[in-house]
């Protein structure tokens, strides 16, 4: 065989090996449907239907939902308990001790739990952070953790 020949089925068999490897990565993820708000904003079904999924397991009632424009961290990350505290490094500064507790309800979705124990000149408060998470995916490879987003976080004092 020819060099050009040896050179030429290399460059077709690895176009065959990425596309089959692209159709088997977006076959594996979920879709997504976004829609179109009339005021012109996208949305993103999904994450409002698996936070509505949490809901049938949760103390939400009990919680003050934060809004998550207000968590100023990635909303995006590989570790649920990590992830949880970035979200609240900036809203709630470091005073006291904490806790953190990681349950993992179903198998795509992680509920984190921050108990803050302020402890001021006289007093001592108590004030619980919970965030809910869903997994959509793998970070790069198959064997990699799986890339945790938060869908709903919330605040009790």
């Amino acid at each position: 065989m020819s060099a050009k020949l040896k050179l030429f089925l290399i460059v077709i068999l690895s176009i065959f090996a990425t596309a089959g490897a692209g159709v088997y990565v977006i076959q594996r993820q979920q879709s997504a449907p976004i829609f179109e708000a009339s005021d012109g904003q996208t949305q993103q079904v999904k994450a409002i239907h698996q936070s509505q999924e949490v809901v049938a397991y949760s103390d939400r009632s009990d919680y003050k939902t934060i809004p998550l424009e207000k968590i100023n961290s990635s909303l995006q990350g590989s570790d649920p308990a990590t992830l949880a505290l970035n979200a609240f490094d900036d809203i709630a500064p470091i005073e006291g001790t904490r806790k953190v507790e990681v349950a993992y309800p179903q198998r795509n979705q992680a509920l984190v739990t921050i108990t803050q124990i302020k402890r001021g000149d006289d007093s001592v408060g108590t004030v619980k952070y919970r965030v809910e998470m869903s997994a959509f995916g793998r970070s790069l490879f198959i064997s990699s953790p799986p890339v945790w987003q938060i869908v709903w976080a919330g605040v009790k004092n």
